[in-house]
């Protein structure tokens, strides 16, 4: 990854041209930031912690790194509980910036060291943006007075100026001290002119904290940083958390620098060769590795001499500028390629989502396709056929003695009926009431067995169960396998309406036909009563007296409306009296169906998305890679060829300065 020229600011890429590696990264980073993964899939905490992970590296470090690639480096030094990271870095600057502690979590606020003049940098919303910060300026004179006394070169100060104002380090340090124990949200900032100018220390919460929120912050400062100085002791150098820790850094590419602390006097090779080794199977056999020997502290303070060679190592990577560009170029480049196994590992979680959502659609399909189907095969197998309806039909057709004349011949009790319908107006009403409370039960079972289905099917998964178990307390109700209080009265209405299309159906088709007379003293009520019993004719679900009972006043209706309409017709008629019931009942549990279905996330098809963009970033990091290999090979033979214009000339002068002589 090229660090020799800074990124464009801003703006889109042209049109129709390449997208900048920046440009790529933010419509990454947009991509991220709307990813949701609400449903409870296999994985999926982790992949809302990869989520919150990566968008805080795009955020913490590599968009700002991008805009500015010559902004000031940040050195987060992290490890375990009680490694020594404050004491580390208030050594560092030979002075008190930060707190040790002796109780856990022992760093209570992540403090972060710059030199004043890289204060616009670490103050701009560029640098670690979602942290709230505490700040302090330096005063005038207390700036006078560290550049007289050499702040600048690491010499000890005092905690407060000559004038009795309260210095930025001790401001520092009563903040840290003031904080509660176990928060660390939020950042300490504390300009030091002890501190070297273009690199800053942020001392980091314990990567193995008992709090969760600091593991978390320590986890995001560390995603923020340039430079890793990881720190560990000889006791607890094999600790597991810190080497998870480690290997994240390996699997990002990031610059790490080891700090192995209070190593006891007669175990330092024993211990350096062990831990180095651990580090080249982890992959960082190049990290370096800086031993400080157990000793007693100076003023709270390790001894400078075991200090010299690691602030010489810092030192040089702030003042050169090749230094600097390897650290930055590791850690960027490390960070670019991390985003082609990270982002398609979000795109599989994006996939998982929408396949669940999809799955748990299909449940929901499912169960209210079933009560459909259920009420289908109800509303003709016969079922209404008895209790209220057997009854109402018996006194539609004017006798009590109905049942034993069904044991004789058809047309016998047709002629029979007939008789008694032009002698008598039969109670139709009664009948149309009788079957609309039957049809309205049939649908009531339905729509419960649908969202009693759909309820069971969505519990037995985890995503469905948990879905449903942390619904807001509006919509609290819709867990509930009981139907809503509303829903008799949509049944209701539905059935009414049904009954006034079906007598409809029976007017429309008796305009103009010959058996007019025979209509009119049958009432339309009475012949859509009995078209209804002709919809709901069968016997599929009925056994033994009942199925024979239903049987024939299935053909009795039958051919009572024969009579009026003739046999095509009524047929056509049955069918679209039971094709519209059917409907209307399947828009009603549609409508209970979809205030479920409101429940799914959307699918949203981010998973393609997410490769596509990673691609994009892929390939803006190979075309700026190439482009700054042959610029640096360009440079490189510009300065080749003025290497030998100069011998020439060199040259030249001296042949001739020889015949002159």
């Amino acid at each position: 990854m090229p660090v020799s020229s800074p990124a464009r600011e801003d703006g889109p890429a042209s049109a129709g041209g390449p997208v900048s590696l920046l440009d790529a990264l933010e419509t990454l980073r947009a991509r991220v930031d709307a990813l949701s993964l609400p449903l409870e899939t296999g994985g999926v905490e982790a992949s809302r912690r990869e989520r919150t992970r990566l968008l805080g590296q795009l955020d913490d470090y590599l968009i700002p790194r991008l805009r500015r690639l010559d902004a000031p480096l940040l050195a987060v030094v992290g490890g375990s509980t009680g490694a020594g990271k404050s004491t580390l870095v208030n050594s560092l600057v030979r002075h008190h910036v930060t707190t040790p502690g002796v109780l856990r979590p022992t760093t209570r606020q992540p403090v972060l060291v710059h030199h004043p003049d890289d204060t616009a940098w670490f103050t701009s919303p560029q640098v670690l943006p979602h942290l709230p910060r505490l700040t302090g300026a330096v005063p005038p004179d207390e700036r006078d007075d560290a550049r007289s006394q050499g702040w600048r070169d690491g010499d000890a100060r005092a905690n407060g100026s000559a004038n009795g104002t309260t210095s930025t380090t001790a401001t520092a340090t009563a903040a840290v001290a003031a904080t509660p124990i176990g928060s660390a949200r939020g950042l300490l900032l504390v300009p030091d002119f002890a501190q070297t100018p273009g690199l800053a220390l942020l001392d980091a919460p314990d990567v193995d904290s008992v709090v969760e929120a600091n593991r978390d912050l320590a986890v995001q400062l560390l995603g923020a940083a340039d430079l890793w100085l990881f720190v560990t002791t000889a006791a607890r150098y094999a600790d597991a958390v810190p080497w998870e820790v480690l290997r994240t850094a390996t699997e990002r590419g990031t610059a790490v620098a080891v700090v192995l602390d209070r190593v006891p006097p007669d175990a330092v090779e024993e211990v350096r060769e062990d831990l180095a080794r651990m580090l080249q199977e982890a992959g960082l056999e190049h990290a370096p590795l800086f031993t400080l020997v157990e000793s007693a502290l100076d003023g709270g303070m390790l001894p400078e001499e075991q200090l010299a060679p690691l602030r010489a190592w810092l030192a040089q990577i702030a003042a050169d500028a090749r230094s600097r560009d390897v650290v930055v170029r590791r850690t960027l480049s490390g960070a670019l390629a991390s985003l082609q196994v990270r982002v398609p590992r979000l795109a599989d979680s994006a996939d998982a989502q929408d396949a669940e959502v999809e799955a748990l659609r299909a449940d929901l399909e499912e169960a209210y396709a079933g009560a459909t189907d259920g009420l289908s095969d109800h509303l003709s197998d016969g079922t209404l056929l008895r209790g209220e309806v057997l009854a109402r039909w018996q006194e539609f057709v004017g006798t009590g003695e109905l049942l034993r004349s069904l044991q004789g011949a058809v047309g016998r009790v047709r002629d029979r009926v007939v008789a008694a319908v032009r002698r008598r107006p039969p109670p139709a009403e009664r009948l149309g009431e009788a079957l609309a409370g039957g049809v309205a039960a049939l649908v009531v079972d339905a729509a419960a067995r649908g969202r009693e289905q759909a309820l069971l099917r969505w519990r037995a998964r985890p995503s469905g169960a948990a879905l449903l178990a942390h619904l807001p307390p509006q919509r609290a109700g819709l867990a509930d396998p009981r139907l809503p209080a509303r829903t008799g009265e949509d049944v209701e209405r539905l059935v009414r309406d049904w009954q006034g299309h079906v007598l409809d159906l029976v007017r429309a088709e008796g305009q103009g036909r010959r058996s007019q007379a025979l209509l009119l003293s049958l009432g339309v009520s009475g012949a859509g009563a009995v078209l209804m019993l002709v919809v709901f004719a069968g016997s599929a679900g009925l056994t033994g007296a009942e199925a024979g009972i239903a049987a024939a006043t299935a053909a009795l209706a039958q051919r009572v409306l024969e009579a009026v309409f003739g046999d095509q017709a009524v047929r056509e008629l049955a069918e679209a009296a039971r094709k519209d019931l059917v409907r209307r009942v399947e828009d009603l549990l549609a409508g209970q169906r979809a205030e479920l279905a409101a429940l799914l996330p959307p699918s949203t098809g981010d998973g393609p998305r997410l490769r596509d963009v990673a691609r994009t970033v892929a390939g803006a990091s190979a075309a700026e890679q190439d482009a700054a290999e042959q610029d640096g090979a360009e440079q490189d033979g510009a300065e080749q060829d003025g290497a030998e214009q100069d011998g020439a000339e060199q040259d030249g002068a001296a042949g001739q300065d020889g015949a002159e002589a």
